[in-house]
């Protein structure tokens, strides 16, 4: 995790096509530099609980995400949850991942035991799956890992965002 700088935030805000809100550090960089996950306050400045610790800033990464979704993944993965109990141990295991790494910057009552992406009992959102896979890295979010394996390389055609630069 790195402290976003002034460009990583102007690149974020590009991606997401708004001002990030609540960025408290760089989760992951893409290959071709780029912030491609954020780290996020449990809660934003105006009080709001944000349970999103890890979100997905890139674009390409995002609708390869969604491309997968649109193909019937998640529904997939959910039969796969249900009836694989070493699975279905290992997502536990990713959901108190996420639960401890979003309580070391914060206490968040409304949100103490609320991972995301329907963590542990369902796969409701390949975008965080990726994200978490992303930020905390192999082996800890089985389906985050999965999602990377199956999405092109989103960086192969270079970085998706560009400053103008004077």
């Amino acid at each position: 995790m790195t402290t976003p700088s002034e460009t990583d935030l102007e690149i974020v805000a590009e991606q997401l096509g708004r001002r990030p809100r609540g960025t408290r550090a760089i989760a992951h960089r893409c290959p071709c530099g780029n912030p491609d996950v954020v780290e996020t306050e449990p809660r934003l400045d105006d009080g709001t609980p944000f349970p999103t610790t890890f979100y997905l800033t890139c674009p390409r990464a995002t609708a390869a995400c969604s491309r997968l979704e649109s193909a019937g993944v998640m529904r997939e993965m959910q039969e796969r949850l249900s009836t694989d109990p070493e699975l279905a141990k290992r997502y536990r295991a990713a959901h108190e991942d996420y639960l401890a790494r979003r309580e070391a910057l914060g206490h968040v009552p409304e949100i103490a035991k609320v991972s995301a992406g329907g963590m542990p009992d369902r796969v409701k959102c390949l975008h965080v799956q990726l994200g978490h896979a992303l930020a905390a890295g192999p082996g800890v979010n089985p389906f985050g890992d999965e999602v990377r394996a199956a999405i092109e390389p989103w960086w192969a055609d270079g970085a998706c965002v560009h400053l103008e630069t004077e």
